[in-house]
């Protein structure tokens, strides 16, 4: 299969990985079954309703995250937070109803980098200036014909 995306986020990062169910229909979430892996690795599992991370890869216990509220809607999108350079690979989502057994596939690349250092101007008066912020949260957009259009705009500006 090929890949349907590619994502990018820096270390410490959380990251959105994109997957739904085409077409976008309501799903009935106790009938479904949602796997998310790293070749045999489970990276997160979702059945019967709810998680079920028993045999979850120990290296992202605690850092992923289902939207709950979005899925009967089709989002079946992956939260990794504190992203890791480990985390670095190609994930597939894989949703499968129970009853009729059709099962719906997608492959992610998610490219993880060391965050960017930041050159500090020294303060005249000797102190030094640390910028405030949160982790921020990176969603990756499937839909690239539309980040595209939002950037010609923004270059003009750069004339």
């Amino acid at each position: 299969g090929q890949l349907d995306t590619t994502c990018h986020a820096f270390v410490g990062e959380s990251v959105v990985l994109p997957c739904s169910t085409s077409p976008p229909e309501e799903l009935t979430l106790s009938k479904s079954m949602l796997y998310w892996q790293i070749g045999r690795k489970i990276v997160h599992f979702f059945q019967n309703g709810q998680d079920s991370l028993k045999a979850q890869d120990k290296h992202f216990h605690g850092r992923t995250s289902l939207f709950l509220d979005q899925m009967k809607h089709g989002n079946l999108s992956l939260k990794i937070s504190n992203v890791q350079l480990g985390d670095d690979n190609e994930y597939i989502c894989i949703y499968r109803q129970t009853e009729d057994h059709q099962t719906q596939k997608s492959k992610i690349k998610l490219s993880v980098s060391a965050p960017p250092t930041i050159e500090e101007p020294h303060s005249p008066s000797g102190q030094s200036q640390i910028p405030s912020g949160s982790p921020t949260d990176v969603l990756c957009l499937a839909m690239l014909p539309l980040s595209f259009l939002l950037l010609v705009p923004l270059g003009v500006w750069h004339l």
